[in-house]
Parts: structure tokens; sequence; C-alpha cells
């Protein structure tokens, strides 16, 4: 039997877990061409949202066609605009006669080299001579604008993790160009999403940058604790197997609601389950699934210095003055200044995030694995 929960890999249908209040949103922009800027942590179901939104729009209005790039291992300009003319010409049409037609009339002085396969239109690969790129950027930033104009039809771009665009080689410079094309279209809206909070925040809210108010910012928040004991509940139930309200709660409170690892908890507590997930389930699939990640956990601290694991002992002893002459001492964090120092190299490495004066760790069960095996605390 097919397992009824699903982590690891984009979410639809009867797998989706509520989002209906963001949902709504994203369509509501999608429709009005209202640009989006979508922040949230790693794994948190950011791009399950985009496409449960995108989809919802596509079933009404054919007019409207998305265009999805990852940016997670594009790390150069070159990459960035190969990447954009790609999934633009193949969100254009789905007749290779008209994908072919657009890259000749819109593209035809860059003379590129397209192959395909003739039954899959996904399957369209676009190199470009980068040397005649780079003399005229304009033309692979404008041509979704064009394409839109010419067919009369809405594009929305949707790009995942676009914090990366900070780290190609002169990003601010980069940015500007980007913004300079973009906020003139009127028929191509964007959605921008990504998962490093405080990269994504200097890209958008720092007054001094290009995206400076560039659209409509919001952040995901965790799925509520009832709505997932109602979704785990019925999961459960669509397989023949029960769960209480009770056990369902300890899944997600376990996992402190984090999306992906309530769906990979509640999939081990199914399995280890005959036809009721008892309390023993949960339990025995939490501690199994901590110490199948300790390796990988034990990695991330190896690679971390004393300082930075000191820091993160601290943390997890809910030390408040991390800056006091007492936790300094206690914990041989150096000087007040190098706190800070530590704490931003902790950030940037996406372990811990600042919500307020609140730390945070982004993975829960990192957590957990520190506090009971690595630092052994009670």
């Amino acid at each position: 039997m097919k397992t009824p929960f699903t982590f690891g890999k984009i979410v639809q249908d009867i797998d989706f877990t509520d989002r209906e209040k963001e949902t709504k949103r994203l369509v509501s922009n999608f429709n009005s061409s209202v640009n989006t800027i979508l922040i949230s942590p790693r794994r948190w179901g950011k791009s399950s949202l985009v496409l449960k939104a995108a989809n919802t729009v596509k079933e009404k209005n054919r007019r409207i066609r998305f265009c999805f790039i990852d940016l997670n291992n594009v790390r150069t300009e070159e990459q960035f605009y190969q990447q954009l003319a790609t999934e633009v010409l193949k969100a254009s049409s789905t007749k290779i006669e008209t994908i072919l037609g657009n890259a000749k009339k819109f593209m035809g002085r860059f003379i590129p080299n397209i192959t395909f396969s003739p039954d899959q239109i996904s399957d369209i690969t676009l190199s470009l001579d980068w040397k005649e790129v780079r003399k005229s950027p304009d033309d692979i930033l404008g041509m979704a604008e064009k394409i839109g104009e010419a067919g009369n039809i809405q594009l929305i771009i949707c790009i995942d993790e676009f914090q990366n665009i900070s780290e190609f080689e002169n990003p601010y410079d980069f940015q500007k160009k980007l913004r300079a094309h973009w906020q003139l279209h009127r028929y191509v809206s964007y959605c921008l999403y990504g998962s490093k909070r405080h990269m994504m925040m200097n890209v958008f809210t720092s007054p001094s940058m290009p995206f400076y108010k560039f659209g409509d910012i919001f952040f995901l928040e965790k799925i509520l604790l009832n709505d997932w004991i109602t979704f785990i509940q019925k999961r459960f139930s669509d397989t023949k197997k029960a769960i209480e309200t009770s056990e369902a709660a300890l899944i997600a409170e376990l996992a402190e609601c984090h999306p992906y690892y309530v769906q990979q908890l509640a999939q081990q507590a199914w399995l280890r389950s005959d036809k009721v997930c008892i309390n023993a389930n949960v339990y025995e699939a939490f501690e199994d699934l901590v110490l199948q990640l300790s390796m990988l956990f034990q990695a991330l601290v190896d690679g971390l210095s004393n300082s930075q694991v000191n820091l993160l002992n601290a943390i997890i002893c809910d030390e408040l003055q991390l800056s006091s002459q007492k936790v300094l001492k206690e914990y041989q964090l150096g000087t007040s200044a190098n706190v800070v120092k530590i704490k931003n190299a902790l950030i940037n490495s996406e372990i811990i995030d600042i919500l307020g004066d609140h730390i945070t760790f982004n993975d829960p069960l990192y957590r957990y694995w520190l506090k009971k095996y690595y630092f052994k605390l009670a």
C-alpha cells in the first residue's frame, strides 16, 4: 500500500496540507499581476504552495502561463540568462513550432542552439553565446514581455531561491538591471521566493537596494497544530488505519509543526502501526528518525568552530543574555562582539534564525539531537 504522507518532493492534491489563506493570497496576486515575494525557511512547502496556486489559476484562466525557474545551482549571470530564456520559451506555448518561432523572432540575434525531443516540450535545451548575451542582455530580460504582448497572454515567472542572485559577480548592478526591466512589464509579473530569510530581507526590504518595494512581501508561517491533527487523522483514515487526536498532536508537536518533518514522522508512525497508531509507535518513529539523521547532524557539528558549538550550547540551555559576562565566561565565547560574529555565521549557515528577540533552530530535529545526544542535557 502506498504511504499516505509525502515529503522531499513537491506536494500536490490530497497530500497538500491547509495553506488556504496563503493560497488565496497568491491566487489573487497572480490574477491581478501583482509581484509577490515569498519568504520562509527551507522545506516549509514554498514550492508546493506556489504550484498549488498556479494550478488553481490555470484552471480558470488559459491566458495566464507560468514559468518556473530554480536558482539553487545557478551562480552566474550567464546561467541565469540561459535558464530564464529556456523556461520562458517553454512556457510560451505547448507547440514546438510556436516555441521555435518565438526563439527565432525574439532571440534571432543570439543565434540560439536549441535541441528538443518531439514528444517532450520539457526536454528543450537552449544554449547561448555568452559573449553576445553579455553585450546586450536587455533582449533576454525583455523577451517574456514581448512574447506576452505578441500572444496576448500573461506570463508569471516564478523564481525559487531568488536570494542566490546576491552571490553573483557585481550583484548590486545585476539587481539594478533586473529591476529596471521588470518594473516596466505589463504582460509579465513575478513571484520570487527563497529560503535564506536574512538574504531575502536584504534584497527586498532595504531602502538602498534596487528591489526595495518591488511587490507584496509575505512570510510563510508554520501550519497550525489543529490543521495538522485534522490532516494526519484523515490520511490515516483514508488508508483504513486510525490515530487518536492525542497521537496526531504528538506527531506535530515532536516535529514542531515543521512541514517536512511532520510528514516524514507521520509516515514512519503509519508504517509502524497495524490498525491503530498508538503513543509508543510515535515515540519509536521519532527516535529512529533522529538516529537516522545522526550522521548528518554529526557532520554539521564537525564543520563548526568550537565557539560556534559553544554558542549553540548556550542557546539550547535557554540562555537569554548571550553577551553577559556570566554566559561569555561559562561557555567560553570571548567578547560580546565575538558573539555577534558567531551568531551571524550560524545564521549565514542556515542553522539558526532570529525572529524579533527570539533565536530559533531552522531544523528542530537537529536541536533535539544536539540537546540529547551531543550535549547530553536532561
